[in-house]
Parts: structure tokens; sequence; C-alpha cells
């Protein structure tokens, strides 16, 4: 356990919400009438805004344990369970493939089956490729680094996960009236695809969250499991009404993982005193829960 500290989700949420905010609404007032790039920086800063209040939740906390936990999650490569990472990171691109194949009778081309040529957004001064990388690290420090800690810390894994999910989901929000970021541009092609975009990230959350649980919270495992989602999704010409059937299918595996493992997914064996066990220093990949 960790001792003497509780954590706070509310006010970590709190302050992520009302830094993001504070400077993605601005930046989508930035992105129609400055051409400086400043709106690119504004949204770049937003997006690496849950690790820097996850870093101040920590470090103002005083408390050691909390703080070499925090960095042993993220460096300890012996967490990882390559079994189960390797199983998701090639399940996720079936997923893509299974989309378009049933997409295929209401319409859809077998070009997406072809590697897209570019990508789906624009984002200024840094390249596409290193926004989505940079995304998937700083989200999944802060996220999983604190966010999710500190709602599992006070609810089963399936309340935590669905929470956080939907907390995570919103958190876009602001992005899709960011001009040429990719929730703009889906809104402006169809209101249900941006939908669908928000929709989504829930089930998604709750693998993701699975993954990071099976892994011995390692938060690294976390961040390989965001990276290749997100390149998956721009990797092939995959339309956005296969994305919506995609959808679909994660919900699907989502729910198989919660009924498969209900024991892990309702346990409340964690919540004693309100806080989690630390994973082991060793680097065992089981839970200590």
């Amino acid at each position: 356990m960790i001792p003497n500290y509780r954590y706070k989700p509310g006010t970590y949420y709190l302050m992520v919400y009302i830094i993001t905010y504070a400077l993605w609404f601005p930046a989508a007032y930035l992105s129609f009438h400055d051409d400086s790039g400043l709106y690119m920086l504004l949204t770049l800063i937003g997006l690496i805004t849950p690790f820097f209040v996850a870093l101040f939740m920590i470090y103002t906390s005083k408390n050691s344990d909390l703080k070499k936990d925090f960095i042993n999650r993220f460096i300890n490569l012996r967490l990882i369970n390559p079994k189960v990472l390797l199983a998701f990171i090639l399940l996720m691109p079936l997923t893509v493939l299974v989309s378009i194949f049933l997409s295929l009778p209401f319409g859809g081309s077998t070009s997406q089956f072809q590697f897209a040529e570019g990508y789906s957004f624009s984002s200024g001064f840094v390249p596409a490729y290193l926004t989505l990388i940079l995304a998937s690290i700083f989200e999944e420090l802060g996220w999983r680094g604190y966010g999710f800690e500190s709602l599992q810390s006070r609810h089963t894994f399936f309340t935590a996960s669905i929470v956080f999910s939907i907390l995570w989901s919103l958190w876009h929000f602001p992005l899709i009236f960011v001009n040429n970021m990719y929730q703009y541009e889906i809104f402006h092609e169809n209101i249900w695809y941006a939908v669908n975009f928000f929709v989504s990230i829930i089930p998604m959350g709750v693998i993701i969250s699975w993954i990071y649980i099976k892994n011995g919270k390692s938060v690294l495992a976390a961040i390989l499991i965001h990276i290749s989602i997100n390149f998956l999704q721009e990797a092939l010409q995959m339309t956005q009404f296969s994305k919506c059937i995609e959808t679909v299918l994660i919900t699907i595996v989502a729910a198989i993982i919660i009924i498969l493992d209900k024991e892990m997914a309702f346990s409340k064996e964690h919540l004693d005193n309100g806080v989690d066990e630390l994973p082991k220093m060793t680097g065992s990949p089981e839970l200590t829960e």
C-alpha cells in the first residue's frame, strides 16, 4: 500500500479540464485568425496538460513511495507481460480489417485496404506522426500515471474504467473547433462521425485500462498500445463509416473482457484503505491486489 496518501481524483480532473479548455478554446479562435502557428502550440500544451498535472499532484504530495511508484511504472520493462501486449497489438489491426470487410456490403470500397498516402489531419509546424507519438506518451503518463489510478483507488476496475473513459472522451471536446485537427475535420464531414469518435474512446479506454492492469500497471505498455492504435487509424484508407463499425467491434471486445475477467473487473479488495497497492518493484506482471 502507498502509506499516508489518498488520491485526489476530483482535484486532478478539475485541474486538467480547466487548464486544457483554457488553452484549446483560444487555440480554436486563433486557428482561424492567426497564421503564426500559435494555435498549434496551445493545442500541444493542452495535450501535455494531463501529464503536467499528474506531475504536480505527485511531486507536491511529499510522498516518496508515490513518486517511486510513478517512475517504476514508467521505466520498469519487467512489468510488461509480452504475451498480453503482443496479443492486443495484433488484435487491433484485425478489428480494422474486419470493420472494412463488413463495410463492403454497405457500399464500402476495397480501396480502404490500401495504405493511406498521408494523414487525415494537419498539425501545423509539428509533423503529424510526431503529434501522434507525443500525444500517446504524454496522455498516458498523465492518465495512467495519476488519473486512472486515482479513480481505481476508490472504485472497482469496471466503474473506474468507465468513468475514466467518459472523462477522457469529453476532454477532447474543444478540438472539434480547432481548424485542421482530426476532430474538426470529421465534425464538419458529418456530425455523427464526430459522435462516433467520442463514443469509440469509451470502449477503447476500457481495453487500454485492462491491458495496463494486466501488464503490472505499466504505463509504458499503455503508451505502446496507444501509439499502435493512433498509427493504425491512419495507416489505411479507412472511411469514417468503417470506423463506426469498428466502434461496435471494440465495444464487443471490451464487453468480452469484462465478462471473462469479471472477478478482476468487480473486485473490491484494493479498496480497503482507499489506495492502491504498488506494483512489485521486482517487475512481476501479476497483480498485487
